[in-house]
């Protein structure tokens, strides 16, 4: 991977990029992304951000020896503490736990005035992310779930706007699977959630087979939930 190939999950995670936009691209690591994006065209500026020393490091001399250090500003810095607000108008936060990226989000929420796209790509826990989303009324846009070297990626774009539009009468299936990625059901979907769901069968099993206190009660009416919405899903041709 380099700034002239990327992933194919940080390759569809540009894709969402609005023409034209200036980007901050937090957790940058290489800053292989906004490299790529000015590159070919995408983006006209960037903010790198970085809070470690050796991806922050790779991140500045990744720029410099691309020549563009005019262009992509790397700062180090932790979340969204990297821009001002009304600075850029497209936020990138890819490749981390959906927990994490909610806490940058919500530390980070008042660096986010002038920005008109959410670029999101969860490696887990993509519901807490749609959660945060609608609690700040950011409707979701575009949604993407692909498969690459036998790991599965999820991929939110979202804007300013009517946050339970996307999700219809089918709100909590739509937290958990994707409002979008649920009607298109392509195969990484499918594959994903046929794994989940006989994971979480396994879970219920032992469950059931220990002692019954409160907590293990909650997981289980938990997870048996998750189950019968992703079985109505999956069995909906």
């Amino acid at each position: 991977m380099n700034e002239l190939q990327l992933s194919k999950r940080l390759e569809e995670v540009v894709k969402c990029i609005p023409s034209n936009s200036i980007i901050a691209d937090i957790g940058s690591d290489h800053a292989y992304l906004p490299c790529y994006a000015y590159l070919q065209g995408f983006i006209k500026k960037a903010v790198a951000g970085e809070i470690t020393d050796g991806p922050f490091q790779s991140a500045v001399q990744q720029v410099k020896r691309v020549g563009l250090e005019h262009i992509i500003d790397v700062r180090k810095g932790d979340g969204l503490e990297v821009v001002s607000p009304n600075e850029v108008n497209c936020v990138i936060i890819a490749g981390m736990g959906g927990t994490l990226i909610r806490k940058i989000l919500e530390q980070g929420k008042e660096k986010l005035a002038g920005v008109k796209r959410l670029i999101l790509q969860p490696n887990i826990g993509a519901k807490t992310v749609r959660q945060w989303l609608i609690e700040y009324s950011w409707e979701i846009k575009e949604e993407k779930i692909l498969e690459e070297d036998g790991r599965i990626y999820e991929i939110i774009a979202a804007e300013p706007g009517d946050a339970l539009k996307p999700y219809g009468e089918k709100r909590e299936a739509g937290l958990l699977l994707g409002p979008m990625l649920m009607r298109e059901r392509n195969e990484a979907f499918v594959k994903k959630w046929t794994h989940e769901l006989n994971h979480w069968k396994r879970v219920i099993a032992q469950l059931e087979k220990t002692e019954e206190n409160r907590e293990n009660k909650a997981r289980k009416e938990e997870l048996q939930q998750a189950v019968a919405i992703i079985e109505e899903v999956l069995a909906h041709e």
